[in-house]
């Protein structure tokens, strides 16, 4: 950021939800909290007056698939990073099934600058475990791990790394760049034809179940191998409450696991199945009411770390057509932090300070970027994100900046709406829209100073 970049003097912000103050931003990063804020800013400050609003850390992002290169007919990192930033996001993880797969320094190399081109938020690529996601053989985990992308995350989500031979080495090599191998928890020959939760809704819609146990002895399986090898283990996804006591069973050990949960398995159950509404359709598939409640107690304690969104965008004609026939997967990222607000926040399982320990700082350090989810203090980052709590809003797909439509929550009305996203300093969000990506130039002078109120 040069000299000459606006500052940003956002007024009267609970900041984590907690105390009103005033933050002051200066060439990318926070200047001054409190008092001092507002003495500190230049007469050519932009004021943002952020009353009633609450100030957190940039959401970050472990899991969104943003489908470039070549299924760009479903997203683009460009698409995929707008829907991201209005999200509240200042960094995602591009997870590697892309066409070609991200299993090499040359792929994952253009997926980062793909994201730098962009500048609506960070995007760090996810490298493939095996080549091609085949399940054969490892891809190129040190050379993309040295690429300019630097990746630290590796996975085959969307394929189980079924091979326990396989999943032992990957584990093992991650170790040597402090990497960390994100599991999508499947057993495959448990999940054949699979279509839904197996369970008494399959039973009488006469779909073919899938096993809770399919996910569980995956979990069981791998949180062993990493005991076994002392390496990072993250699983993706977590649906069933048996797996979450396997994974509490775990960190009791002492064994290097974390785990993620969706927004959609945090509120959606598989009696929405009923509907044979292909928008329902989704790897892992929605389970009970139990489980649900069981992903929400193991979140607020911890068991679970983050929210993850799977941000997994399709065009229409696979999800508007015929229940087997459907591609599975819904988008995520412009309604997560409503759905984590209701479920977890309005529910008191969580307060603004846990929001923001569920969806920024421990999702950035299990992604190992220093620079995301830190605290709201002077000299840090400005990866910002300022909510509304009070908004409610009703979920409506063709207003939204991703491509896919197929988001379960339509017409549903949620709480809490994103007022302004900055990113190393720089607005993306100003007003609940877009404003520039932050590297473009300022394109409005009335930017430059004045008074936003948001």
């Amino acid at each position: 950021m040069t000299s000459d970049t606006p500052q940003y003097l956002i007024r009267g912000a609970a900041l984590l939800g907690g105390p009103v103050r005033d933050l002051l931003i200066r060439s990318g990063s926070i200047a001054a909290v409190g008092d001092t804020a507002a003495a500190e800013a230049s007469s050519s400050a932009v004021v943002v007056d952020a009353t009633g609003l609450i100030l957190l850390p940039g959401l970050v992002d472990l899991h969104t698939h943003l489908r470039e290169p070549g299924r760009e007919d479903a997203e683009t990192v460009e698409t995929g990073s707008r829907a991201a930033a209005l999200g509240g996001f200042t960094a995602v993880h591009a997870m590697a099934n892309s066409s070609p797969v991200a299993d090499t320094a040359g792929v994952v190399e253009q997926v980062y600058r793909l994201g730098l081109a962009a500048g609506w938020v960070e995007v760090r690529p996810v490298g493939a475990v095996t080549v091609g996601l085949g399940g054969q053989r490892l891809a190129e985990l040190g050379a993309m791990a040295e690429s300019p992308a630097r990746v630290r995350v590796f996975s085959d989500d969307g394929i189980c790394v079924h091979d326990p031979v396989l999943m032992r080495r990957a584990l093992e090599y991650v170790k040597a760049f402090d990497g960390v191998v994100a599991q999508h928890a499947q057993e495959p020959r448990l999940t054949e034809g699979a279509q839904m939760n197996e369970g008494e809704v399959s039973a009488v819609l006469g779909l073919t179940g899938w096993p809770a146990v399919a996910e569980e002895s995956i979990i069981a399986r791998d949180v062993l191998l990493a005991q076994h090898v002392g390496s990072r283990l993250h699983v993706c996804h977590v649906s069933t409450a048996g797996s979450v006591e396997i994974i509490r069973w775990a960190k009791a050990r002492g064994i290097d696991v974390t785990a993620e949960v969706t927004p959609h398995h945090l509120l959606l159950t598989d009696e929405l199945v009923r509907s044979y509404d292909p928008v329902y359709k989704v790897n892992p598939p929605l389970r009970t009411s139990d489980d649900v409640h069981a992903l929400r107690e193991a979140l607020a304690e911890g068991t679970i770390d983050v929210v993850g969104t799977d941000h997994a965008p399709h065009p229409s004609e696979h999800k508007e057509c015929e229940w087997a026939q459907a591609a599975m997967g819904m988008t995520g990222l412009e309604t997560a932090l409503s759905v984590v607000q209701h479920t977890m926040v309005e529910t008191g399982l969580l307060d603004w300070e846990g929001f923001a320990r569920v969806t920024s700082v421990t999702p950035a350090r299990i992604g190992r970027l220093a620079h995301q989810g830190r605290p709201l203090a002077a000299g840090e980052p400005a990866n910002l994100v300022l909510v509304d709590p009070a908004a409610r809003w009703t979920v409506d797909p063709g207003t939204m900046a991703t491509k896919g439509r197929n988001t379960p929550f339509r017409g549903l009305e949620l709480p809490g709406s994103v007022r302004a996203t900055f990113l190393g300093g720089h607005p993306t969000v100003l007003d609940g829209v877009l404003a520039t990506p932050r590297r473009a130039p300022v394109s409005s002078p009335d930017r430059e100073a004045g008074s936003w109120s948001i």
